[in-house]
């Protein structure tokens, strides 16, 4: 088996809008504590830099996640960090054992400023539109939560002004 050499340049960065599931769709979530347990960790791989975390929301039975990789860091590996991450959190912090993902995940890269205009406000609306809330600023586990501030778009996703 040959070795790629190593000289190939890293994987460069790209903006995703990712889905993935609780294990059987169960509203693991809804609790407060899993809500916050998820958010931490989101929060955690972040400020280490591991992706920029734009726009997020915790729904009682899934996640959607709108962010951008950092250099090296492939899709597949920042969703591991996000899902394996809580996994074991959850299973040393709250006594946790079982399967808590479905496996997979349903992803979008984003294309342009538009796109990812798109999926932010699909972010924000989804506990609306599911009678979570009244409005998307008053539910505490999506970044349209006043106290979350994300991270700015890149570069090539902004509008020129």
């Amino acid at each position: 088996m040959s070795k790629p050499p190593r000289d190939r340049a890293p994987f460069a960065s790209s903006t995703y809008f990712v889905t993935t599931n609780a294990f059987a769709s169960q509203p693991i979530f809804q609790s407060e504590r899993m809500a916050n347990l998820l958010i931490e960790t989101l929060l955690d791989y972040r400020s280490q830099g591991k992706y920029l975390l734009h726009e997020f929301v915790i729904m009682p039975n899934h996640l959607h996640v709108l962010f951008t990789t950092a250099t090296g860091v492939t899709l597949e590996r920042a969703i591991q960090f996000i899902k394996g991450g809580f996994s074991h959190r959850a299973g040393k912090r709250l006594g946790m054992h079982g399967e808590i993902w479905q496996r997979g995940y349903v992803d979008h890269r984003i294309r342009d400023v538009n796109d990812f205009a798109q999926h932010k406000q699909y972010i924000h609306q989804n506990p609306v539109k599911a009678n979570l809330a009244e409005t998307a600023e008053i539910y505490a586990f999506s970044s349209a939560f006043p106290s979350f501030n994300g991270d700015d778009p890149p570069q090539g996703l902004k509008p020129v002004s």
